[in-house]
């Protein structure tokens, strides 16, 4: 049987990777194998190619592209074994973050992302995504500070402005697979909606 497909979504400073880990954790507390892994990343090339991504100028057309060359190299080495072996793989970013940060924040469009989304991933949808939902000013507040900012958190506010209109867009053309959560909660708050969805998932 194939395992389950999992991914967390939002702007740069929403807080998704700790709930990320909470969740990872709440899955092995029912038995399930759980595989933890991100975007761009999460294969010894892929997170080679992080690397140039995030501290690299480039064209956005060279950072579409290498996005997905990534993409295609965890899919292949790590994702799809995964899953194959009926694991629950969790990933921090995946596709959506392409749309939303190359294709709305950088103004690339979508045309070329659905393309290359149709031919690396052969069909491949997370079976569920967690959008993690927050003001771009908040975001900005809580990531100051917080470590040295890498190539997309040093863009302003306007950019993570369309990114969040791009990540709303998102959820609008495929609502069904989206569980949109206001970061602005507290904790508890937000951990009671994944505890909710978890429950639904396992049935």
């Amino acid at each position: 049987m194939r395992g389950r497909f999992i991914t967390f979504e939002g702007i740069d400073g929403a807080g998704k990777s700790t709930h990320l880990d909470w969740f990872a954790d709440a899955l092995r507390a029912r038995g399930a194998t759980v595989l933890r892994t991100r975007e761009p990343g999460g294969s010894p090339l892929a997170e080679r190619l992080r690397a140039l991504l995030l501290s690299e100028a480039m064209s956005i057309t060279t950072e579409i592209l290498l996005m997905f060359a990534a993409r295609q190299d965890h899919l292949d080495t790590v994702v799809g074994p995964a899953l194959a072996r009926g694991d629950w793989v969790l990933c921090d970013r995946f596709t959506d973050s392409t749309f939303a940060y190359q294709g709305a924040g950088r103004g690339a469009g979508s045309e070329h992302i659905a393309m290359l989304e149709r031919w690396v991933q052969a069909g491949l949808q997370p079976d569920r995504t967690y959008l993690f939902d927050l003001p771009p000013e908040e975001a900005a507040r809580r990531r100051a500070g917080a470590r040295a900012p890498d190539r997309f958190e040093q863009e302003d506010l306007d950019f993570f402005g369309r990114v969040r209109a791009g990540y709303a867009l998102r959820v609008q053309q495929d609502p069904a697979r989206f569980v949109t959560i206001d970061a602005r909660q507290d904790i508890a708050a937000i951990r009671a909606v994944l505890q909710g969805s978890i429950d639904t998932l396992w049935a």
